[in-house]
């Protein structure tokens, strides 16, 4: 059950990127998102000429979940340039041009596999270091660390809050859920 209000997101364009779960999309829907997806397997100069295209667009989730799987040194290099390339495609093509946007960046469980709280603490870093580069443009970022039995419900919440009007306060910090 739901916090937010409906009709929350009316008006905002979420871009999906990665392996974002239906959880997170049908919320977004829900409160009124127009939803899309990059995807996860563009190269940067396709996913660049995706972002040119994609119009007005208020944010850009990327989870990060999929591509690095069960883990290990192939999967932490592959999960980091993939959301590099989103990321920067989706805010040099859309949200700097804007004036305006948010990046909301999902890592993996702790308990993902080798490596998992390195790919957890390069988001963290990104979502930090962009802050305070792209400050001057509107576009604030955050990362989000699910805990190892953070149910996809309040993953789901917590997104849609952040891309909402109340989470634009929020950015360059990371979330880390049900620790415990």
């Amino acid at each position: 059950m739901t916090m937010l209000r409906q009709g929350l997101l009316e008006g905002r364009a979420v871009t999906l990127g990665g392996g974002v779960t239906p959880a997170v999309r049908d919320a977004l829907a829900a409160l009124g998102a127009r939803v899309e997806e990059l995807d996860a397997g563009l190269d940067e100069d396709a996913a660049r000429e995706w972002a040119s295209g994609a119009g007005a667009v208020s944010a850009l989730v990327y989870d990060a979940r999929d591509a690095f799987g069960a883990g290990g040194q192939d999967a932490l290099r592959d999960t980091l340039e993939r959301a590099w390339v989103a990321v920067r495609a989706l805010a040099t093509g859309a949200l700097i041009p804007a004036g305006a946007g948010k990046v909301v960046l999902i890592g993996p469980r702790p308990d993902a596999g080798t490596l998992a709280t390195a790919v957890r603490s390069a988001l963290e870093n990104l979502a930090r270091t962009l802050s305070v580069e792209w400050a001057r443009y509107g576009v604030g970022t955050v990362a989000i660390a699910p805990g190892p039995q953070t149910p996809d419900g309040d993953l789901a919440e917590l997104v849609c809050f952040l891309v909402s009007p109340a989470g634009e306060y929020f950015t360059g910090c990371v979330f880390e859920l049900g620790l415990a």
